[in-house]
């Protein structure tokens, strides 16, 4: 039980005491690096009781984005089969779970502005935290560090 109350944890993983979570994004290459000094993007992930929820933020010139992050906690199967022959009959025990062990958890975001740029993004994050580190890349050129 507590390995899959760890698991709920990392899944959740971009909560933090409460509905939503700051993530920021650093401009490392591209237009938005030239600049001085270079913009940084605020975006805020909602959560739900799943392992995904909405992204929202602005970008440099104030065109609204939205999209979703998710994330992805491992998991392991564990089946037990035992079977023993008695002078009562045959008997054992059958048995089988899924759990969510600990870890580092892998994750992505994608969104889609209001003028048609796309930003997508990979990160990584420890079990039961709220901070992780990624990379993400927009369709107009800027890469940027992901940091939450």
């Amino acid at each position: 039980m507590f390995l899959r109350a760890l698991g709920l944890i990392a899944m959740l993983a971009l909560t933090a005491c409460g509905s939503s979570s700051g993530m920021q994004l650093y401009p490392t290459a591209g237009p938005l690096a030239l600049q001085t000094p270079p913009p940084v993007i605020f975006a805020t992930a909602e959560t739900t009781a799943g392992t995904s929820g909405a992204l929202s933020f602005k970008l440099a010139d104030n065109t609204r984005c939205s999209g979703t992050w998710s994330a992805l906690a491992p998991k392991v199967s564990s089946r037990t089969r035992g079977v023993s022959l008695t002078l009562r009959g045959p008997g054992g025990k059958f048995d089988s779970s899924v759990e969510s062990v600990g870890g580092i958890n892998t994750g992505e975001i994608y969104a889609v502005c209001k003028d048609g740029t796309r930003v997508q993004g990979r990160f990584v994050m420890g079990s039961s935290t709220t901070s992780g580190t990624g990379t993400a890349t927009d369709t107009r050129g800027n890469t940027y560090k992901l940091l939450f």
